[in-house]
């Protein structure tokens, strides 16, 4: 207990958001259970994941703070659960966007990926409830997040403007903190794989305190991975710790904070130059590292955040969170990746260079009440509440000093091997973005069958480029169950997002303005531990922005706002249990986006399938566990322009076909083992980025094992 105490003590350097209170009940004199069977301290954003063996939540908070099961809420969402992020070897964030049904990565780099949902790119993260924008153009360290501290992963389809203000219309990713356990309990994982990966994990939590008043948690987690790209590695270290505190039987303090490092080497710039100088596809191996070897994109990523909760006698509960957040990155960037090379001698490339050093530094607050009241002989629910953030962003961008050889003599021989230049400073960056905002959200019964949410927030707005206020963002929801397993749902919500965008001239655009639309069928089986949904969306969108092809006067990708830009679609999901030991979480998703006849938002496949599924044996086969994954998405596409006589084409993906493998074998109650294998049929395949013009390959075919003791 008292090393316990000690690694908590020095994992923690900073207040974080928490759990709802639950009285502290000493811990029982029998053996300390594993993670998988021990009771988690209840979440008020949702049930835990953890110990539940389950592909599905049982509720969840993202969209208003009413604490609602996936039926009850009336958007679609998808949940990576902690037992599917273990099966699967979901490791980072990457990882579980790219199994989550709905979302699309789009590569930029060996550092940076986008995520994609409804024709829009995902720029709202939360960690417990409370916002967090991203910005990946220098990347914020928030497509780094290693899962090893995440109970799950909620992800919102469409407009969440009711919490957030500026409503991403889109998604928004909820990540959702480890909380302590009430026993002692642990877990320690060592993996290996394929190109030299090796990756360890601790985790521990349990009571501090003989009464069981005080609980805590610390994570550990060290991963050293090399790649099949030519001389690229990155390791990755992540401490996490947590304490609960029942300062009464009715006050519940929660303290934390997490510590993130990414440490690359090898890192690329953008990829591969999709056209040679003939205007033919430039193929290259899948090996083929447009990074120098000096090249390198370091990130890291500290957190401190605190929670103080308040059950009053009437079960009102009143909810403090504090979160503080500082991404941080050290670059300095060589990367033969500017031109097109010629097939026959190699010529035409030259190298991108660049230094940036810098960080973007987030405070926000949040405090709301909520609880249920009586009005015409029915109960409803209320949730009212306000919030305040500060985003400030410093940057220093360094250029190399004059001289610098940057033609590549030959491209198909490039190896990476040059000096790194002297860099002089070029220019800083000092940005303050402010936002405040008081929000209102009710559930109303108005009969035993139908509810209805009903909301609005009053948001506020501050950036160098952009100043709003008193903005009102309405949210409303229909459900009606239909019957004890089904019910159909509707919701509306305007968006308003503000952008920093900008056009050729230099000119940031408008912020971005529309509705959002969405109506469906949800069911629900086995007592929640099975859920389904089908839901049809409809956007509506202005100043909607389009990369032009050009540039802005500092360099940057220039924009066009369009008007009148309409994308809609559907989306089925079905995650959960299909039979006792038998799991599953898919999807599929269709969406067209076009401003009148014109498609946009061509990056995203209009189509795409997943589905992830794993059955427990038993009888003779008992401890084994099988299962496997299937990914499919559509072509994508994008306009470049032609090397060969300048003119515009439109280059066109392949739809293309993943599947992954994975088996257990539990030798016991405590140790076990995992296979995963990725690509199983070592599929070739890639995405572009056509502001670049350039693609990157996806990963080939690649093992893991891991081995899993639980104490």
């Amino acid at each position: 207990m008292q090393a316990l105490s000690w690694v908590l003590g020095l994992s923690l350097f900073a207040p974080v958001a928490g759990a709802a209170a639950v009285p502290a009940e000493p811990a029982p004199p029998e053996a300390a259970p594993t993670l998988e069977t021990v009771q988690v301290t209840a979440n008020q954003l949702g049930t835990v994941t953890e110990g539940t063996d389950s592909y599905t939540p049982g509720t969840i908070a993202t969209a208003t703070r009413l604490v609602l099961s996936p039926r009850q809420t009336p958007q679609s969402i998808s949940v990576i659960t902690r037992q599917e992020m273990n099966d699967f070897a979901l490791n980072g964030i990457d990882d579980v966007m790219k199994v989550t049904p709905g979302i699309s990565i789009v590569t930029y780099d060996s550092e940076r990926t986008e995520y994609y949902a409804r024709g829009f790119a995902v720029q709202n993260f939360q960690y417990d409830g409370i916002p967090m924008a991203r910005d990946s153009a220098y990347s914020a360290g928030n497509t780094l997040s290693d899962m090893a501290i995440y109970d799950r992963v909620e992800v919102l389809k469409g407009a969440t403007g009711l919490l957030t203000g500026m409503g991403d219309p889109g998604a928004t990713i909820n990540l959702v903190r480890k909380k302590p356990t009430r026993e002692l309990a642990g877990s320690a994982t060592l993996g290996a794989g394929s190109w030299d990966s090796y990756r360890t994990e601790v985790d521990v939590g349990g009571p501090l305190t003989e009464s069981g008043r005080v609980r805590g948690r610390a994570v550990a987690a060290y991963q050293d991975k090399h790649s099949n790209v030519d001389h690229y590695q990155r390791s990755n270290q992540v401490f996490y710790g947590i304490l609960e505190a029942d300062l009464t039987d009715s006050t519940l303090l929660t303290v934390g904070a997490d510590y993130q490092d990414s440490d690359p080497q090898g890192s690329s710039w953008g990829g591969i130059p999709l056209l040679d100088s003939n205007g033919n596809f430039n193929k290259m191996p899948r090996s083929f590292n447009n990074g120098a070897r000096w090249s390198r994109w370091g990130q890291y990523v500290r957190t401190g955040f605190a929670t103080l909760e308040h059950t009053f006698s009437n079960d009102w509960v009143a909810k403090l969170q504090l979160n503080h957040q500082v991404n941080g990155y050290d670059a300095a960037l060589g990367a033969a990746a500017g031109g097109n090379p010629d097939p026959a001698t190699g010529e035409g490339v030259s190298m991108w260079l660049g230094k940036y050093v810098g960080k973007t530094t987030s405070n926000a607050a949040d405090l709301y009440v909520s609880g249920k009241f009586q009005w015409f002989g029915r109960e409803h629910e209320l949730v009212a509440g306000g919030s305040v953030s500060r985003k400030r962003w410093v940057n220093n961008g360094y250029s190399p000093q004059s001289g610098y050889q940057t033609a590549v003599a030959d491209y198909r021989a490039w190896t990476g091997d040059v000096a790194e230049p002297d860099w002089q400073w070029s220019y800083g960056n000092n940005e303050v973005t402010r936002e405040s905002g008081a929000y209102v959200v009710g559930r109303f019964d108005l009969a035993d069958p139908l509810k209805l949410i009903v909301g609005s927030r009053i948001a506020n707005y501050k950036s160098p480029d952009t100043d709003k206020s008193g903005v009102i963002v309405p949210y409303a929801g229909l459900v009606y169950d239909l019957n004890r397993n089904f019910s159909v749902f509707a919701s509306y919500s305007t968006i308003f997002k503000p952008q920093d965008n900008q056009d050729e001239r230099g000119k940031v655009l408008d912020p971005l303005e529309g509705r959002s639309y969405e109506a469906g069928l949800k069911g629900e089986f086995y007592d929640g531990r099975l859920n389904a949904s089908a839901a049809v969306f409809q956007l509506e969108q202005d100043n909607y922005a389009q990369a032009t092809g050009g540039k802005t006067p500092s360099g940057g990708i220039a924009y066009e706002a369009l008007m009148g830009v309409r994308t809609k679609g559907y989306e089925l999901e079905l995650s959960g249990q299909l039979a006792p030991g038998w799991q599953v979480q898919g999807g599929y998703a269709h969406k067209i986006a076009r401003q009148q006849s014109i498609k946009v938002s061509t990056l995203e496949p209009e189509d795409q399938f997943s589905l992830h599924t794993s059955y427990r044996l038993s009888g003779p086969l008992q401890g084994w566990s099988l299962g496997g994954g299937a990914r499919w998405q559509g072509s994508t596409f994008g306009t470049i322009s032609n090397p060969a006589n300048g003119a515009s084409l439109v280059h066109r993906t392949e739809p293309y076909w993943l599947f992954d493998a994975m088996a257990r074998y539990a030798f016991n109650d405590r140790l076990s083992a995992t296979l995963n294998v990725n690509n199983l049929l070592d599929k070739h395949y890639y995405t572009i980025f056509s502001w670049y013009s350039t693609y990157t390959w996806g990963e080939p075919r690649n093992v893991r094992l891991t081995l899993t003791y639980k104490f």
